[in-house]
């Protein structure tokens, strides 16, 4: 087994949008604004593939939201924070390079499968969209890409009703079967003209490449942004 960790956000944060999600009501918090900063705790998840050859773990999940300096009602910012622990207990030893899934087929692009098996960590936000497990893409295709990201880095996100993008914060290859961590603290979220409530939830999703493709998504609880 190999060690491998990170620590903060080491790379490009980015996001790729897609279509709108269907709306489930969930009753989750209040879609009023905050009036101040509003920290919220979230549980810890745990999720395995059913060959069991993937655990996906996250823990010590937080977010602190705060509303716009712009005082609109349309603009919220939040930090967020966390830990994505994959336990990898069998893959095919994959090299950095073109797309490359089950067979020689193209991977889903959610985590971006490239001839590795991957980690890949970040949120799931929406506008008026209470986001569920059931109303939300497994995968993205195409998108934009932020560059230059580092530790405290942030992305901005224009958001109308019914609008869904995802904010990739941190990805990982994986070469060979072992622990793999993704750690960040406070990366930060701005989302801009959203004028209803808004909401996010996390997801780490770990794709498995070769002729036993495999992907395993945990996703976080749901929160309100206000």
């Amino acid at each position: 087994m190999s060690e491998n960790r990170t620590s903060g956000v080491r790379r490009a944060v980015r996001f790729a949008g897609i279509g709108a999600a269907a709306s489930v009501a969930l009753g989750l918090m209040s879609t009023g604004a905050a009036n101040a900063d509003t920290f919220v705790p979230l549980p810890d998840g745990q999720k395995a593939a059913p060959s069991g050859t993937v655990t996906i773990t996250r823990t010590g999940e937080h977010a602190l939201i705060s509303p716009s300096l712009a005082a609109n009602g349309a603009g919220r910012v939040v930090w967020v924070s966390g830990n994505a622990v994959a336990d990898v207990a069998e893959t095919p030893e994959g090299t950095v390079g073109p797309n490359n899934g089950a067979a020689n087929l193209p991977g889903s692009n959610n985590s971006s499968t490239h001839g590795a098996s991957h980690l890949a960590t970040g949120y799931i936000v929406g506008c008026q969209v209470d986001i569920a497990s059931n109303a939300i893409s497994a995968g993205v295709s195409g998108g934009v890409n932020l560059s230059g990201g580092s530790l405290g880095a942030s992305v901005g996100l224009n958001l109308g009703p019914g609008e869904v993008k995802f904010v990739e914060i941190d990805s990982k290859d994986i070469l060979k079967a072992g622990h793999y961590s993704v750690e960040y603290q406070d990366a930060q979220i701005q989302v801009n003209g959203c004028a209803g409530y808004a909401q996010a939830r996390a997801y780490t999703v770990v794709e498995v490449i070769g002729d036993h493709y495999s992907k395993t998504t945990l996703y976080g609880q749901p929160f309100s942004l206000g």
